[in-house]
């Protein structure tokens, strides 16, 4: 009878068990189907296409000469959509509105340079880093004649450019507290203000800076020997997109690991190869 009853007992375990894991693993199948159903991964390969948001930021993304755009971020996008095996569709956005367009499905991504920010971390998930960007200061001949040190421009008199939005607009608030901050939405906007003398100085992620100095060095200088800043850099997807983000994060390793990403960055960040091209 004991043995009668141990076995019985032994067998309706068994039973319970079989039961609860064949719940489970349905249940964790639905979770799997669910999630490859949100996405954006799954959305992209069935569409064919992946659509790429970014503003232009010399030498991020740029118009060549023909009207293509071109530069690092184009370099990029192009190269994720190949591996992909899905068209590239790009979507240029202004800066001051790109992460909500993300957000409402305008694209999938944002590859813009795009500064990783607590800030904006609450509302866009972020891949680990693909690039590092520095601010520095360029600065008028003229106006700023001796300026070398933050503190020479953190004065209320010192006028500076920033672009609205931006990380170098915040780390113009966060080092330069005192000089009296111009802000516009459009790159173009804060060259041109230094050029005409408007204000004393711009304060940009490099090398558009450098560049700056160098192409009107008759007006312009590099005001500072190293850039004071050295920010991560990251694509911008939509939030609790955990599959996207693990085939991201895992593109950017490969593409690090095989020296991809650095020799298209030194292409446009170290050379001047490509300015015949917009010029």
């Amino acid at each position: 009878m004991t043995i009668w009853r141990t076995l019985t007992t032994g067998l309706v375990a068994l039973v319970v068990i079989l039961g609860v894991s064949h719940i489970s693993l349905a249940e964790s199948s639905e979770v799997r189907q669910n999630l490859a159903q949100e996405s954006s991964l799954e959305t992209v390969l069935k569409r064919g296409s992946i659509r790429v948001g970014f503003d232009t930021f010399k030498p991020w993304a740029m118009k060549d000469k023909q009207g293509k755009f071109i530069g690092f971020e184009i370099d990029v996008a192009r190269k994720l959509a190949e591996d992909i095996d899905v068209k590239l569709q790009l979507v240029p956005t202004q800066w001051a509105g790109i992460i909500p367009a993300l957000q409402t499905g305008k694209f999938d991504i944002i590859i813009g340079g795009m500064g990783i920010t607590p800030k904006r971390n609450l509302k866009v998930n972020f891949t680990i880093p693909y690039e590092f960007s520095g601010m520095n200061i360029v600065a008028s001949n003229k106006k700023a004649a001796g300026f070398n040190s933050l503190d020479d421009f953190n004065k209320p008199e010192v006028s500076v450019a920033v672009r609205l939005g931006t990380t170098a607009h915040v780390a113009a608030k966060n080092f330069l507290p005192k000089a009296t901050l111009k802000v516009f939405s459009e790159e173009s906007q804060t060259i041109q203000e230094l050029l005409n003398g408007r204000v004393h100085a711009l304060v940009a992620s490099n090398p558009l800076p450098k560049n700056l100095a160098k192409e009107y060095s008759g007006k312009l200088y590099l005001a500072l020997a190293e850039d004071f800043t050295k920010e991560p850099i990251g694509f911008a997807i939509r939030k609790s997109d955990t599959d996207f983000l693990n085939f991201l994060n895992n593109w950017i390793r490969v593409n690090f690991a095989s020296g991809w990403l650095q020799n298209r960055y030194d292409y446009w960040f170290n050379t001047h190869e490509w300015e015949s091209q917009i010029q």
